[in-house]
């Protein structure tokens, strides 16, 4: 069985620190908390950007600013910037991030309820605009889909040549509005792509760890981190990112997987290839 990828998302954009003190906001914090992550065994981190007092934002400035520390702090690493930014965002606010042509971005493959009266709105012509922006600048997509019609979107603009391979999907379950987290939920998305493609699952809260022991089990690859679960275990918040991937770091090594270090995770998905 191939190494394990693990995703460190970072921080995200609603998480704060009156719900856990160790949620990273400025680029020093997010600096540190992603050395922490690497060297714990994260190849990919997943950022959004955070004013010092919280705020999420997609301005370029800002995005700069943090992807420079975390460059310095742990320059083998693989980027991968936020496309979805935050509900509300207009189309042009969240295609910011990609002037700076980070290595990989994400790809939101459709509309969700994410509880209240928030939606997050990514229309086709939305994703055909995403996925078009980040195609020409070169970078590498991650293909974010919370349900089944969200692969199903991806997979007909892909036989479009709207979106181009190799296709890498990112499987968010559990999200308010979304597909839940289930084991017959996984099965049903994984078997929903193509065999060639490769896929990551995020469980949010409690869908975390079980579905990273499902993943890790049948070949796929894991997210973890503060934007999808603050706690290490039911009541016990998480220190640092970099504990949430010690916990998939072990649960591997308890299933025989090695993990893949960022330059084996490359190769793996095959990121050199032209887009």
């Amino acid at each position: 069985m191939d190494k394990l990828i693990i995703t460190c998302a970072l921080t995200g954009a609603e998480v704060t620190k009156a719900l856990n003190p160790a949620i990273p906001y400025t680029a020093r914090e997010m600096a540190q908390s992603a050395r922490e992550a690497v060297a714990a065994g994260a190849s990919i981190l997943h950022i959004h950007a955070r004013y010092d007092d919280g705020r999420p934002t997609q301005d370029a400035a800002r995005y700069g600013e943090i992807l420079k520390a975390i460059r310095q702090a742990c320059p083998e690493a693989i980027l991968q910037v936020s496309t979805g930014g935050a509900t509300g965002m207009s189309r042009e606010e969240r295609l910011q991030p990609l002037s700076l042509n980070p290595e990989m971005a994400t790809l939101d493959c459709g509309t969700l309820n994410f509880g209240g009266d928030e939606i997050f709105i990514n229309t086709e012509n939305d994703i055909i605009a995403f996925a078009q922006a980040i195609q020409q600048r070169g970078i590498y997509k991650e293909l974010e889909c919370f349900e089944k019609g969200h692969v199903d979107m991806a997979l007909r603009l892909h036989k479009k040549g709207l979106i181009t391979g190799p296709l890498h999907f990112s499987f968010v379950l559990g999200v308010n509005g979304g597909m839940t987290g289930e084991y017959r939920d996984f099965q049903f998305m994984r078997e929903s792509i193509p065999a060639d493609a490769t896929y990551s699952v995020a469980g949010i809260g409690r869908y975390e760890f079980p579905l990273a022991s499902y993943a890790i089990a049948e070949g796929g690859h894991v997210r973890v981190g503060f934007e999808d679960n603050i706690y290490l275990e039911k009541g016990l918040l998480a220190s640092s990112n970099a504990q949430l991937v010690e916990k998939v770091v072990k649960m591997a090594g308890e299933n025989g997987r090695d993990i893949a270090s960022p330059q084996e995770a490359r190769a793996m998905l095959r990121m050199g290839e032209k887009r």
